[in-house]
Protein backbone atom coordinates (compact mmCIF):
# COMPACT_ATOMS: atom_id res chain seq x y z
CA UNK A 1 0.00 0.00 0.00
CA UNK A 2 1.05 3.23 -0.34
CA UNK A 3 2.53 5.76 2.26
CA UNK A 4 0.38 7.44 4.95
CA UNK A 5 -0.23 11.25 4.30
CA UNK A 6 -1.97 13.18 6.52
CA UNK A 7 -4.06 16.39 4.64
CA UNK A 8 -5.52 18.53 7.50
CA UNK A 9 -9.18 20.53 6.35
CA UNK A 10 -8.10 24.68 5.95
CA UNK A 11 -11.88 24.62 5.88
CA UNK A 12 -11.57 24.75 9.56
CA UNK A 13 -8.78 27.11 10.03
CA UNK A 14 -9.19 30.64 11.14
CA UNK A 15 -9.60 32.41 7.12
CA UNK A 16 -8.43 35.57 8.58
CA UNK A 17 -4.44 33.90 9.05
CA UNK A 18 -5.05 31.20 5.97
CA UNK A 19 -0.89 31.37 5.29
CA UNK A 20 0.25 31.41 8.62
CA UNK A 21 -2.57 28.68 9.64
CA UNK A 22 -0.75 26.37 6.28
CA UNK A 23 2.52 26.99 7.74
CA UNK A 24 1.51 25.84 11.29
CA UNK A 25 0.23 22.50 9.68
CA UNK A 26 3.19 21.72 7.61
CA UNK A 27 5.59 22.76 10.79
CA UNK A 28 3.37 20.05 12.79
CA UNK A 29 3.69 17.12 10.53
CA UNK A 30 1.10 17.87 7.75
CA UNK A 31 2.91 16.92 3.94
CA UNK A 32 -0.33 17.93 1.93
CA UNK A 33 -3.10 21.08 3.03
CA UNK A 34 -6.72 19.93 1.84
CA UNK A 35 -8.47 23.27 -0.13
CA UNK A 36 -12.21 23.14 -0.39
CA UNK A 37 -13.21 24.57 -3.57
CA UNK A 38 -17.34 25.12 -3.23
CA UNK A 39 -19.04 27.19 -5.80
CA UNK A 40 -23.37 27.02 -4.41
CA UNK A 41 -23.96 25.23 -6.94
CA UNK A 42 -22.65 21.82 -6.82
CA UNK A 43 -23.21 21.96 -2.55
CA UNK A 44 -24.88 24.90 -1.48
CA UNK A 45 -21.83 26.85 0.24
CA UNK A 46 -19.58 28.96 -1.27
CA UNK A 47 -15.54 28.97 -0.05
CA UNK A 48 -12.22 29.66 -1.98
CA UNK A 49 -11.29 30.37 -5.35
CA UNK A 50 -8.28 30.15 -6.94
CA UNK A 51 -7.40 33.96 -5.83
CA UNK A 52 -7.56 32.79 -2.45
CA UNK A 53 -5.25 29.53 -3.69
CA UNK A 54 -2.53 31.41 -5.25
CA UNK A 55 -2.22 33.80 -2.29
CA UNK A 56 -1.38 30.76 -0.17
CA UNK A 57 0.58 29.34 -2.56
CA UNK A 58 2.76 32.83 -2.83
CA UNK A 59 2.88 32.71 0.70
CA UNK A 60 3.94 28.99 1.28
CA UNK A 61 6.43 28.05 -1.03
CA UNK A 62 6.29 24.14 -2.00
CA UNK A 63 3.03 23.70 -0.21
CA UNK A 64 0.88 20.97 -1.82
CA UNK A 65 -2.56 22.08 -2.14
CA UNK A 66 -4.77 19.47 -2.56
CA UNK A 67 -7.83 20.55 -4.11
CA UNK A 68 -11.02 19.06 -3.56
CA UNK A 69 -13.24 20.68 -6.32
CA UNK A 70 -17.06 19.98 -5.30
CA UNK A 71 -18.18 22.16 -7.95
CA UNK A 72 -20.84 21.55 -10.64
CA UNK A 73 -18.72 22.20 -13.68
CA UNK A 74 -15.07 20.98 -12.78
CA UNK A 75 -13.90 21.34 -16.55
CA UNK A 76 -14.10 25.15 -16.11
CA UNK A 77 -11.78 25.38 -13.34
CA UNK A 78 -8.62 23.28 -14.38
CA UNK A 79 -6.37 25.75 -15.81
CA UNK A 80 -7.28 28.35 -12.64
CA UNK A 81 -6.17 25.86 -10.33
CA UNK A 82 -3.12 25.05 -11.94
CA UNK A 83 -2.48 28.82 -12.82
CA UNK A 84 -3.04 29.25 -8.69
CA UNK A 85 -0.20 26.36 -7.48
CA UNK A 86 -2.46 23.27 -7.20
CA UNK A 87 -1.19 20.16 -7.00
CA UNK A 88 -4.15 17.49 -6.69
CA UNK A 89 -7.20 19.12 -8.56
CA UNK A 90 -9.82 16.07 -6.94
CA UNK A 91 -13.08 16.32 -8.84
CA UNK A 92 -16.77 14.98 -8.04
CA UNK A 93 -17.42 11.84 -10.62
CA UNK A 94 -21.08 12.68 -10.17
CA UNK A 95 -20.06 16.44 -11.79
CA UNK A 96 -18.99 15.37 -15.18
CA UNK A 97 -20.16 13.13 -17.77
CA UNK A 98 -16.14 12.69 -19.15
CA UNK A 99 -13.88 11.35 -16.36
CA UNK A 100 -11.89 10.69 -18.52
CA UNK A 101 -11.28 13.27 -20.56
CA UNK A 102 -11.09 15.56 -17.53
CA UNK A 103 -8.23 13.72 -16.13
CA UNK A 104 -6.50 13.56 -19.36
CA UNK A 105 -6.77 17.22 -19.23
CA UNK A 106 -5.56 17.48 -15.52
CA UNK A 107 -2.08 15.70 -16.07
CA UNK A 108 -1.66 17.89 -19.04
CA UNK A 109 -1.60 20.58 -16.80
CA UNK A 110 0.93 19.03 -14.40
CA UNK A 111 -1.45 18.21 -11.37
CA UNK A 112 -2.65 14.89 -9.90
CA UNK A 113 -6.04 13.88 -11.01
CA UNK A 114 -7.89 12.85 -8.09
CA UNK A 115 -11.74 11.34 -8.52
CA UNK A 116 -14.67 11.74 -5.23
CA UNK A 117 -17.58 10.33 -4.89
CA UNK A 118 -20.34 11.58 -2.16
CA UNK A 119 -22.03 9.60 0.45
CA UNK A 120 -24.35 8.49 -1.99
CA UNK A 121 -22.58 7.38 -4.60
CA UNK A 122 -21.37 3.45 -4.62
CA UNK A 123 -17.63 2.91 -5.18
CA UNK A 124 -18.64 1.09 -8.45
CA UNK A 125 -19.18 4.18 -10.19
CA UNK A 126 -15.38 4.53 -10.30
CA UNK A 127 -14.68 2.27 -13.02
CA UNK A 128 -11.34 -0.10 -13.57
CA UNK A 129 -10.47 2.20 -16.49
CA UNK A 130 -11.07 5.57 -14.25
CA UNK A 131 -9.84 4.49 -11.16
CA UNK A 132 -6.42 3.20 -12.85
CA UNK A 133 -6.23 6.79 -14.90
CA UNK A 134 -6.75 8.75 -11.54
CA UNK A 135 -4.01 9.13 -8.92
CA UNK A 136 -6.32 9.19 -6.19
CA UNK A 137 -9.65 8.50 -5.48
CA UNK A 138 -11.80 10.14 -2.46
CA UNK A 139 -14.49 8.73 -0.74
CA UNK A 140 -16.81 11.24 1.22
CA UNK A 141 -17.51 10.18 4.82
CA UNK A 142 -20.01 12.95 5.41
CA UNK A 143 -21.91 15.19 2.46
CA UNK A 144 -20.03 17.63 0.59
CA UNK A 145 -20.61 21.38 1.64
CA UNK A 146 -23.35 20.59 3.88
CA UNK A 147 -24.08 22.11 7.82
CA UNK A 148 -26.37 21.64 10.27
CA UNK A 149 -28.05 24.01 8.41
CA UNK A 150 -28.82 21.55 5.38
CA UNK A 151 -28.62 17.91 7.33
CA UNK A 152 -30.28 17.38 10.59
CA UNK A 153 -27.88 14.32 11.30
CA UNK A 154 -24.88 17.13 11.70
CA UNK A 155 -23.22 18.01 15.36
CA UNK A 156 -21.58 21.66 14.04
CA UNK A 157 -18.26 21.76 16.54
CA UNK A 158 -16.33 24.68 14.76
CA UNK A 159 -16.53 27.83 16.03
CA UNK A 160 -16.68 29.35 12.56
CA UNK A 161 -19.83 27.05 11.69
CA UNK A 162 -17.83 25.08 8.98
CA UNK A 163 -17.02 21.75 9.16
CA UNK A 164 -17.46 19.16 11.84
CA UNK A 165 -20.14 17.05 10.58
CA UNK A 166 -20.66 13.40 11.61
CA UNK A 167 -18.99 10.75 10.37
CA UNK A 168 -20.64 8.38 8.66
CA UNK A 169 -19.62 5.00 8.63
CA UNK A 170 -21.55 3.20 6.20
CA UNK A 171 -19.39 4.84 3.68
CA UNK A 172 -16.60 3.22 4.83
CA UNK A 173 -16.89 -0.50 3.28
CA UNK A 174 -15.93 1.80 -0.14
CA UNK A 175 -12.76 2.64 0.94
CA UNK A 176 -12.19 -1.47 1.11
CA UNK A 177 -13.56 -2.58 -1.95
CA UNK A 178 -11.82 0.28 -3.84
CA UNK A 179 -8.62 -1.11 -1.55
CA UNK A 180 -9.52 -4.16 -3.34
CA UNK A 181 -9.54 -3.39 -6.50
CA UNK A 182 -6.30 -0.50 -6.50
CA UNK A 183 -4.09 -1.67 -4.09
CA UNK A 184 -1.03 0.97 -4.65
CA UNK A 185 -3.02 3.72 -5.26
CA UNK A 186 -3.86 6.44 -2.59
CA UNK A 187 -7.27 6.63 -1.23
CA UNK A 188 -8.31 9.85 0.44
CA UNK A 189 -11.40 9.94 2.89
CA UNK A 190 -12.79 13.53 4.17
CA UNK A 191 -15.02 13.94 6.71
CA UNK A 192 -15.21 13.74 10.58
CA UNK A 193 -11.88 11.88 10.54
CA UNK A 194 -10.28 11.53 13.84
CA UNK A 195 -8.42 10.17 16.85
CA UNK A 196 -12.02 8.52 17.00
CA UNK A 197 -12.71 7.25 13.89
CA UNK A 198 -9.05 6.87 11.90
CA UNK A 199 -8.73 2.78 13.05
CA UNK A 200 -11.52 2.08 10.80
CA UNK A 201 -10.24 4.37 7.77
CA UNK A 202 -7.31 3.02 8.18
CA UNK A 203 -8.17 -0.58 8.43
CA UNK A 204 -10.48 -0.34 5.60
CA UNK A 205 -7.39 0.64 3.50
CA UNK A 206 -7.61 4.61 3.43
CA UNK A 207 -3.75 5.91 3.53
CA UNK A 208 -4.90 9.50 2.90
CA UNK A 209 -6.56 11.33 5.94
CA UNK A 210 -8.15 14.46 6.13
CA UNK A 211 -9.21 15.97 8.89
CA UNK A 212 -10.06 19.44 10.10
CA UNK A 213 -11.60 20.21 13.08
CA UNK A 214 -9.69 17.26 14.65
CA UNK A 215 -6.31 18.76 14.07
CA UNK A 216 -7.14 22.79 13.91
CA UNK A 217 -8.85 22.57 17.56
CA UNK A 218 -6.46 20.60 18.82
CA UNK A 219 -4.12 21.67 21.83
CA UNK A 220 -1.51 19.86 20.09
CA UNK A 221 -1.86 20.17 16.44
CA UNK A 222 1.42 17.99 15.47
CA UNK A 223 0.57 15.20 18.33
CA UNK A 224 -2.78 14.54 16.13
CA UNK A 225 -0.97 14.30 12.76
CA UNK A 226 1.63 11.88 14.45
CA UNK A 227 -1.21 9.70 15.72
CA UNK A 228 -3.12 9.43 12.55
CA UNK A 229 -0.55 8.84 10.59
CA UNK A 230 1.32 6.07 13.00
CA UNK A 231 -2.40 4.66 13.05
CA UNK A 232 -2.59 4.44 9.06
CA UNK A 233 1.36 2.73 9.05
CA UNK A 234 -0.35 -0.25 11.64
CA UNK A 235 -2.59 -0.80 9.64
CA UNK A 236 -1.02 -1.23 7.21
CA UNK A 237 2.14 -3.47 8.45
CA UNK A 238 -1.03 -5.72 9.82
CA UNK A 239 -2.32 -6.29 6.05
CA UNK A 240 1.11 -6.96 4.75
CA UNK A 241 1.60 -9.56 7.75
CA UNK A 242 -1.38 -11.20 6.42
Amino acid sequence: MPRAIISPSVLASDFGNLTAECKRMIKGGAEWLHMDVMDGHFVPNITMGAPILSCVSKGVPGIFMDCHMMVAEPEKWVDDIADAGGALYCFHIEATRDPASLIDAIHKRNMKAGVAISPDTPSTVITDAIGEAADMLLVMTVYPGRTSDHLTECKITVKTGRGGQKFLERCVPKVAELRARFPEKDIEVDGGVGPKTIDICAAAGSNVIVAGTAIFNAENPEEVIAMLKTTVNTAQASVQQL
